[in-house]
């Protein structure tokens, strides 16, 4: 059973995540284009050092190279569908409250778009 990958999309058109993927290096995005597969392949059966549930029904897909650490926040949407709605590149220990409340509200304009 395989997964569709979906970019959340702003309002005027713009993918937070491709934009993310696209200021990576190229082996940083060539890993992180891997664990998106990965994603796709395994949906939420994708656990560590992969995947991680950050709570509120949003997930993280991990990526390390070396010393530096990126993510995407993602999350599920009716049934078969895996949005990945906000990336960053990880400095510390913990997710920061404002690259996780940047996802939720993505999700909430997500849902509610979805929802009309």
């Amino acid at each position: 059973m395989r997964f569709g990958i979906v970019f959340y999309d702003r309002p005027d058109g713009s993918e937070p995540v491709r934009e993310f993927l696209d200021g990576l290096n190229v082996k940083m995005r060539a890993k992180m284009v891997r664990a998106i597969e990965l994603l796709a392949a395994n949906g939420p059966d994708l656990r560590e050092p992969y995947s991680k549930p950050v709570g509120d029904g949003m997930f993280e897909l991990r990526v390390r190279l070396a010393t530096d650490s990126t993510r995407i926040l993602y999350f599920f949407y009716a049934g078969q569908r895996v949005v990945l709605a906000h990336g960053f590149v990880k400095k510390t220990d913990r997710i920061p409250q404002g690259q996780l409340d940047m996802a939720m509200k993505y999700r909430a304009e997500y849902m509610a778009r979805e929802e009309l």
